[in-house]
């Protein structure tokens, strides 16, 4: 386990390395080479090259996976374009800042200004696609539609480039209204859809300010990420210097995207990179073992009813007469219990049988004559069932003589909490049944 730790920290160390001297290159051309007049231009702090085939879907507003962009590094994205003069606008502040961008264009806006699509081009951005007509819809469109509608931007931003190369495989779902039938279209063609991890909201009729606003505050809220903007809104064009000049006042850094070639593989990155925030190895995460799988002792199971002794009637499970008693049911018309359970049950007893408790001996009672005063102790019955006791001898009047006799005799030798002490010679009867 140690050695695979220490193997994994080592390759992660030397793609930080080379990630680091990629950046240091890119960003020194960049401000050398295109900047020469503005020494303190935002410009293009590295070029990121991606591979749309094993990263198919990107951006945090929608999906679990975004670009594998380090602390304070922007991507800076914009749709629905090109429509002169924003369009233009917004190419001529990036370009005083020496910063590169990703473009989504509509197929319609290329056909009717096709030279707007070249001057992304030339201008050295990257160029993908946005569908052709825009429909805010695609979430909900037969497939059918959907995939004519990215066929045929495609199509159209293609002949707008002259067929002389320059369209990135990217897409971007106009209004962010994503479909899976969509999104498995387009990797089924290498195409990469992205949706972006913060917008400005500059399509709403809101003021420059605002837009301003809205893009810094939730680019510090996430600290890295793809920003949405539009190139078609005159509040954009309004709004992007101060952006530009923000960004680079609180040490944000511009990350230009590319496609890989076969002459040009992909920025190494580890999986955990293409995650917003990856969790540290300096934080702790708690791994609780799985619960194991329970071990049946015993596989026999209880009987259950086939599905033949049932049927429904009317929306209801009622039983089939031959499988269950009618007279037997529940109370509000709920389903009869069957007649005979699977499982075993007691024994009933025989009609004639009475349930009876177990009578004491009668000799239990009985004292004998001669035996010692130790074994003369026995007992007698309380005052309150004195009426229950038969007369030993004589008449009547004696009986009951003698009844009250004994009373008097045993309450008067009695011990707290002991039982009464029979007279001598004295032969009680057993107690009468009743």
């Amino acid at each position: 386990m140690g050695k695979a730790l220490s193997r994994n920290r080592a390759r992660q160390i030397a793609v930080l390395a080379v990630s680091v001297l990629a950046t240091g290159i890119v960003s020194g051309s960049a401000r050398a080479a295109d900047c020469p007049g503005n020494p303190g231009a935002l410009g293009t702090s590295r070029t990121l090259v991606v591979d749309p085939r094993e990263h198919t879907r990107i951006g945090t507003m929608q999906y679990a996976e975004t670009l594998p962009l380090q602390d304070h590094e922007v991507v800076l994205t914009f749709d629905d374009g090109p429509l002169p003069p924003h369009s233009t606008q917004v190419l001529d502040i990036l370009a005083s800042q020496c910063v590169k961008a990703t473009f989504f264009i509509i197929g319609r806006m290329a056909r009717d200004y096709p030279e707007g699509v070249r001057k992304v081009r030339d201008a050295g951005h990257s160029i993908g696609t946005h569908s052709q007509n825009h429909p805010l819809s695609m979430n909900r469109m037969p497939i059918e539609r959907a995939r004519q509608e990215i066929d045929d931007g495609i199509a159209a931003t293609t002949a707008a480039l002259d067929d002389a190369g320059g369209l990135a495989p990217f897409f971007r779902i106009p209004g962010l209204l994503r479909a899976e039938g969509v999104e498995d279209y387009l990797a089924s063609k290498g195409i990469q859809t992205w949706s972006a991890d913060f917008p400005a909201d500059d399509w709403r009729h809101v003021s420059s300010s605002r837009v301003y606003d809205l893009a810094m505050s939730r680019l510090e809220a996430k600290g890295k990420g793809i920003l949405l903007l539009h190139d078609i809104q005159a509040r954009t064009v309004a709004a992007l210097p101060r952006i530009l000049r923000e960004l680079k006042a609180r040490g944000y850094r511009i990350v230009h995207v590319e496609q890989s070639t076969p002459d040009r593989p992909a920025t190494p990155t580890e999986p955990q990179q293409w995650q917003l925030h990856p969790t540290s190895e300096t934080v702790a995460i708690s791994h609780w073992p799985k619960i194991p799988n329970f071990v049946f002792a015993s596989a026999e199971t209880l009987v259950a009813p086939a599905v033949s002794d049932s049927d429904w009637r009317d929306g209801r499970l009622v039983s089939l007469p031959e499988s269950f008693d009618r007279s037997r049911r529940l109370a509000r018309g709920a389903v009869p219990l069957p007649l005979a359970a699977p499982w075993p049950r007691l024994s009933p007893l025989p009609a004639s049988a009475a349930i009876t408790l177990p009578v004491p001996a009668q000799d239990i009672f009985e004292i004998q004559e001669k035996s010692s005063p130790a074994t003369q102790q026995a007992v007698i019955p309380s005052a309150h069932h004195a009426e229950r006791i038969a007369a030993p001898v004589g008449n009547d009047a004696d009986a009951t003589a003698m009844r009250i006799s004994i009373d008097a005799s045993a309450s008067k030798r009695m011990i707290p909490g002991s039982l009464p002490i029979a007279e001598p010679g004295l032969k009680p009867v057993p107690l009468t049944a009743r």
